[in-house]
């Protein structure tokens, strides 16, 4: 289907110029003769316009002029054409001249005949790209003849020919020799006088061939749309060829960085994500935020700053930042001052589990909006501690969910985490006992809001493990390769879910503003659409070779066993939660059991006194009775 449709394209690109070449043939004659040119020289208009669309369309298939793709006409195509049609003129006229000596066929005709080819074939190709572009700005850009390093571009699209036009431009130190179309489309074609000589299992041959005509790539460079499996096979295919493979920049980074070298970047470990990136709409989001006042908990770990930094975007009237880390809450402080951040802020050192405290913020700042992000989330750390889990994960929840609803904020996101599904360890268990809470409220103030007109609306939003966060798996592979090794991996079948920090925030605001102005939506976790599993063992493999190595021969992976409450597999959903779909993409609903708040709230006083009072034995038995999945075993808390 695809070399059907490049021979297609490819004949539609060759008719129309022979077409415009026995039309520019006729202009000349046209220009000399007037009408009277069939009247006054009908041998030589006949002859003459024949030979010279014949001997045009041998010359423009000899030089490849119709394998140009007219979405990237540019500078390039045009001194392409100018050579073809003078070339084809100048053996026009020769055989003319050997033929006929030249009788009855003006020299003027022939030189006006050339100026109409090069007008008819470039005109529509460079219409064509402006009516694309919008804009003229892209047409007069030639490819430098000399850079330093030659590159294979992978992707036959915008980006490529972006790639090429801001290398020319700067003079950069990057050459394109050769574009693999990833979809097999375009093979054949060019783009800004650089061939689309392949598919990308092509690689091999292409590379030697390259090499055999003294342009031999130095390194790959992709272009930012490609597949994540596309990704994998380059990988292998670059330790294959010992071939550098790095990423472009995004698109609006050209632009930012106008005037600055193009940064070559490395192949990030979210672009072998095996899941497709949701967009934000933006319009419901601002809605929600513009002109609020918003307060974020946890605001400087990993996810809470990047709530911070995507609400200041939004126009909110105020920000609150709320933390109990000092240098976490002076980093992202000084990030937003750095960035030129404008909106008003307040950065408050505070810590959840105080609830007076709390509830002084919440009297003097007066939030509309709450998102809670704090939260102890590293699993083996909450084992050894549960105490510490408990306080801050259930009662640091209850004291902002309490403090949004008694000081009138309209909506409390809070985030939540696969590992509540059938936990089987603190952390987890503390997560969905605080789900609990957050549901039970929600139920509870949406009856009063119905009735009042007046209450707060409680949003949970659950999902897996986001790449780069504070103790998650993939700094500590970091630390471990910067070491030289051994990469750990704690058992060859272990799967997690995985999103981008950007994304999973993206989705978190999305759903705020779907359950806050959604009714059915009551009672209800939202849970983000994490796509597939993926192995902790292919991540670590993969992370090896990003960096350059062999799996095995550079770096090893050794296995040290599950840790206490670890699962080899996480969960979103519960089985006796109903999932309901959502209208918007990358976000589900799961509607679980919820409980009465009068004796939740009982259970919830006396959980807190027995974790205050370091009764831990007591406190786990209430936790596994609150949270029927959650079996503790008893042995693994012994100690003081």
């Amino acid at each position: 289907m695809a070399g059907s449709l490049r021979l297609n394209r490819a004949h539609i690109a060759l008719a129309h110029d022979i077409v415009v070449s026995a039309l520019a043939f006729l202009i000349g004659i046209y220009a000399r003769w007037g009408s009277d040119a069939f009247d006054v020289v009908p041998e030589t208009t006949i002859f003459g316009t024949a030979l010279f669309t014949t001997v045009s369309a041998l010359v423009f298939s000899s030089m490849g002029l119709y394998r140009g793709i007219w979405r990237y006409a540019s500078l390039n195509d045009i001194i392409g054409i100018v050579r073809a049609a003078t070339l084809a003129v100048l053996l026009t006229t020769l055989i003319l001249f050997l033929v006929t000596r030249g009788a009855d066929l003006p020299r003027a005709s022939l030189i006006i005949s050339w100026i109409a080819l090069i007008l008819l074939l470039s005109g529509p190709r460079l219409i064509y790209r402006v009516f694309k572009d919008g804009h003229f700005g892209n047409l007069l850009v030639r490819q430098a003849a000399v850079s330093t390093i030659p590159v294979l571009l992978i992707g036959a699209g915008d980006e490529a020919d972006l790639f090429i036009r801001e290398m020319a431009r700067r003079v950069g130190s990057y050459r394109a020799v050769g574009i693999i179309d990833e979809k097999g489309r375009r093979i054949g074609q060019s783009i800004r006088g650089i061939t689309v000589m392949g598919e990308i299992e092509g690689i091999p041959d292409i590379v030697r061939k390259l090499g055999r005509r003294g342009r031999a790539p130095q390194r790959m460079i992709a272009t930012r749309h490609l597949e994540p499996a596309q990704i994998e096979r380059l990988l292998e295919l670059s330790d294959a060829m010992a071939l550098p493979l790095a990423r472009l920049p995004r698109l609006t980074d050209f632009r930012e960085e106008d005037g600055r070298p193009i940064e070559i970047r490395p192949i990030d470990i979210e672009d072998l994500l095996n899941r497709p990136q949701t967009a934000l709409d933006r319009g419901s989001v601002e809605a929600l935020v513009r002109g609020r006042r918003v307060l974020v908990t946890g605001a400087g770990g990993t996810i809470g700053a990047e709530l911070v930094r995507q609400l200041t975007t939004l126009a909110p009237s105020q920000l609150i930042l709320i933390d109990h880390s000092e240098y976490a809450l002076y980093l992202i402080d000084l990030e937003l001052s750095e960035a030129g951040a404008t909106t008003p802020r307040s950065v408050i050192l505070a810590n959840i589990r105080d609830r007076r405290h709390l509830g002084e913020i919440f009297a003097s700042t007066r939030p509309e909006l709450v998102f809670h992000a704090a939260a102890l989330k590293h699993v083996p750390m909450v084992e050894a501690n549960p105490e510490e889990g408990i306080l801050t994960n259930v009662i640091g929840t209850r004291n902002v969910a309490d403090a949004a609803r008694e000081h009138g904020a309209i909506a409390m996101v809070m985030i939540s985490t696969d590992k509540a599904v059938n936990p089987s360890n603190v952390m987890g268990a503390a997560k969905r006992l605080a789900e609990t809470w957050c549901q039970t409220l929600d139920r509870t103030e949406r009856r009063r809001l119905a009735a009042t007109g007046s209450g707060t609306r409680y949003v949970t939003v659950r999902f897996g493990n986001v790449l780069g966060s504070t103790g998650s798996v993939v700094p500590l592979f970091q630390r471990q390769l910067a070491r030289g090794g051994p990469l750990t991996v704690t058992h060859p079948d272990m799967t997690r879910y995985f999103m981008t920090v950007r994304e999973a925030v993206e989705l978190v605001l999305q759903a705020s503003a779907l359950g806050v102005s959604d009714a059915e939506t009551g009672g209800k976790i939202f849970v983000l659409d994490m796509g597939d599993p993926v192995r902790i063992l292919d991540l670590a493999r993969q992370i090896i070779r990003l960096a350059g190595f062999s799996v095995d021969k550079d770096i090893r992976i050794v296995f040290t066993g599950l840790r206490p409450g670890e699962k080899l597999s996480e969960q979103l959903f519960h089985d006796g939660e109903m999932l309901v779909q959502t209208a918007t993409a990358g976000i589900l609903l799961a509607a679980p059991r919820v409980a009465d708040i009068a004796m939740l709230g009982r259970a919830l006083d006396a959980l807190e006194i027995a974790a205050r009072a370091r009764s831990r034995a007591e406190a786990l038995a209430m936790l596994a009775e609150l949270v029927p999945e959650y079996r503790a075993q008893a042995e693994q808390h012994v100690g003081p």
